[in-house]
């Protein structure tokens, strides 16, 4: 049995860059079905936020079994060393609002777990080295680039259901995670791969700085940007094929 690509997006312009460019399209249970270079593919519309990427996420899990699963979309960025249409790849992706909150602030937890009941010594969820050390190969060596100039790195992303619009907490969180972009929906999704054995990847996009700007420029930036993502989603297309048809 092929298994898809499942392919999940935030919102209807990410969806639509890569409906674009796939072959015989058709919808199926809310998805849209179909291929690209005779990869099957299974695209989902989540909406934005963590409970409605896990509804979308659950439910392409139920109706198509797939192989891997692959969030694309945008970001807001985090790391000052980076800029708007810069591409992360989420080799871990923290769910940073889920922990204990106590009297000095919220102590980030690992979702689904705390620490008094069911502790666990993991935070984050992270797609599979196999998975991992296919896309360094597909990427070739470093440093890796994009055609019009921007860049490709792998490193943290956070996930929590706030739109982040301010230069303080950006620096916040990228001094205590070390993360590189923060979005609202990829760690519920990657929770929900995980809890099916599903491999998982988020490619993301930064549409954004995060800061006190940032509502504006994501609007700005997000139908240039998505097409980005979509342009790292196709060059990376044999490995989550190779990924899908290895998956036991």
């Amino acid at each position: 049995m092929v298994r898809p690509i499942g392919v999940l997006a935030a919102v209807p312009q990410e969806q639509a860059a890569l409906a674009r460019i796939m072959t015989g399209v058709s919808t199926a249970d809310g998805f849209t079905v179909g291929s690209i270079d005779d990869t099957p593919l299974c695209v989902g519309l989540t909406g934005i936020g963590k409970v409605n990427a896990a509804v979308t996420a659950t439910q392409l899990c139920e109706r198509f079994d797939p192989g891997v699963i692959v969030f694309t979309g945008v970001a807001g960025g985090l790391d000052p060393e980076l800029e708007i249409g810069d591409v992360v790849i989420g080799i871990s992706i923290i769910q940073h609002d889920a922990g204990v909150l106590g009297d000095d602030g919220l102590d980030t937890y690992q979702a689904g777990h705390i620490p008094f009941f069911n502790p666990t010594d993991t935070l984050g969820y992270r797609p599979s080295d196999r998975l991992v050390a296919a896309v360094l190969r597909e990427l070739g060596p470093p440093p890796f680039s994009l055609g019009n100039g921007g860049r490709i790195v792998l490193g943290t992303i956070l996930t929590g259901d706030q739109f982040l619009a301010s230069d303080r907490q950006r620096e916040l969180l990228h001094s205590r995670f070390t993360a590189q972009a923060i979005e609202m929906e990829g760690g519920a999704v990657a929770q929900v791969a995980d809890r099916y054995g599903i491999d998982q990847l988020a490619i993301r996009t930064l549409s954004d700085l995060a800061g006190s700007e940032s509502s504006e420029t994501f609007t700005e930036f997000l139908d240039l940007v998505a097409h980005q993502t979509v342009e790292v989603f196709r060059r990376l297309l044999p490995t989550f094929a190779a990924a899908s048809s290895n998956r036991d």
